[in-house]
């Protein structure tokens, strides 16, 4: 056994050096005989055998003669608008059928009938397959200039708008015999009709061409896959980020004091803003990193801030730079945004300082004489600081009234 292993090895191995013949150049009707054969096996598990092929030229006029009656006309569709006919007669509509809805034959053919929508759906893959498989073997020669490039567009069932659908032109017809399932139990036929003087010089490649084009077709679908994968992690990444909580805070005016200040504070007391800080608000994100500009005003009884430009700032204007991006206006429109003019527009801004605040030992902080008891070491709610005077209602804070809109 070993022995005729090794010498089975060894053969293999001298055939392989002996030079192979050339293989027959591809025809026409080698390329449909097996384009349907591959087809109806492979995808169809259907065993075919073509027994007869036959070429003809004929006009407009002679079709309708060559057609079997009760067959599927199937109109395709070719390069520069081209219009033919794949006809397929009843028996072998009937054995594509049985083949797509039982997987078998049965053991007598139905009796002919109309063939319906239904029908041309089922058969449109295989007349679709078979076309692509003829213009494949036929790539490197002149006859895919009138066979390449065909396809499945429609069906029709009945032949007499032919003369209005096709052009009056000569035209090439394939018919074909056939043998249908194991054994050739069933017999059939085709009829392929394409215009004779074909538009598809462009289909024709030349020899060798095919691995080149089938190497820039993997590389243009691995380029497509991979612009298809970074599409979706992009739009993924988008929905994870534009999905994060952001708290944007609006900052009116922050002032630096001593610790013991700090600490000395008490319900009531007066902290001293500077007068176009509600001019100036500052948007802020995480960290402090300021994002915008803003000012104080109003919306709907609520308060609220306008986002400004920092060079509409600087030119003493208000301009609202959501404006170019404004939503459509709803059927009730939400009230405007009132704040009125600055009257700080181009005006220099002068921060208040904090003197008396900036020293902890100042007596501003201490409590009025003659108090005691429980709170004697905190000042009274209506004691004055820094020279800003606490008004004697101590429940809400007074109204802005700086001519802001609020």
């Amino acid at each position: 056994m070993a022995d005729e292993r090794i010498q089975s090895v060894l053969r293999r191995k001298a055939e392989a050096g002996k030079p192979v013949a050339d293989s027959a150049p591809m025809t026409p009707d080698r390329a449909i005989t097996q384009a349907l054969a591959k087809v109806a096996q492979d995808s169809f598990g259907l065993p075919l055998q073509v027994t007869a092929a036959r070429e003809s030229r004929m006009s407009l006029a002679d079709l309708p003669e060559a057609l079997e009656d009760l067959s599927l006309l199937a109109m395709i569709e070719g390069p520069g608008e081209a219009l033919g006919l794949m006809v397929l007669p009843p028996a072998t509509l009937s054995a594509l059928i049985e083949m797509q809805t039982m997987g078998q034959l049965a053991k007598s053919a139905p009796a002919p009938r109309r063939a319906t929508r239904i029908d041309a759906s089922m058969a449109a893959d295989f007349i679709d397959a078979v076309l692509v498989q003829i213009g494949d073997f036929l790539a490197e020669t002149e006859a895919v200039i009138w066979a390449g490039g065909f396809r499945y567009a429609s069906y029709l069932d009945d032949p007499r708008p032919l003369g209005l659908l096709l052009e009056d032109i000569g035209y090439r017809v394939w018919s074909l015999q056939l043998e249908l399932g194991a054994g050739g139990m069933r017999q059939g036929g085709l009829l392929w009709v394409v215009p004779a003087n074909g538009r598809g010089a462009h289909l024709r490649r030349n020899p060798g061409q095919t691995a080149l084009a089938a190497t820039a077709e993997g590389i243009a679908s691995a380029a497509a896959e991979r612009a298809a994968q970074e599409a979706a992690w992009g739009k993924q990444m988008q929905g994870t980020v534009m999905g994060t909580r952001a708290v944007i805070e609006a900052v009116l005016h922050r002032v630096s004091l001593p610790l013991s200040a700090v600490m000395a504070l008490r319900p009531g007391l007066d902290i001293p803003l500077p007068s176009d800080a509600l001019e100036h608000l500052r948007l802020e994100g995480a960290g402090r990193r300021r994002l915008s500009l803003g000012r104080l005003g109003q919306s709907r009884g609520m308060r609220a801030v306008r986002v400004i430009a920092e060079e509409d700032l600087a030119q003493g204007t208000m301009a609202d730079v959501s404006t170019a991006k404004a939503k459509p206006a709803k059927t009730d429109p939400a009230p405007a945004f009132e704040a009125g003019a600055s009257p700080f527009a181009g005006k220099p801004q002068d921060t208040l300082a904090l003197s008396a605040l900036g020293d902890p030992g100042s007596s501003l902080y201490d409590p009025p004489a003659g108090e005691a008891g429980e709170d004697a070491d905190f000042p009274p709610l209506g004691m004055a600081l820094d020279g800003f005077g606490a008004t004697e209602d101590t429940g809400d804070l007074p109204p802005l009234k700086i001519g802001s809109g609020l």
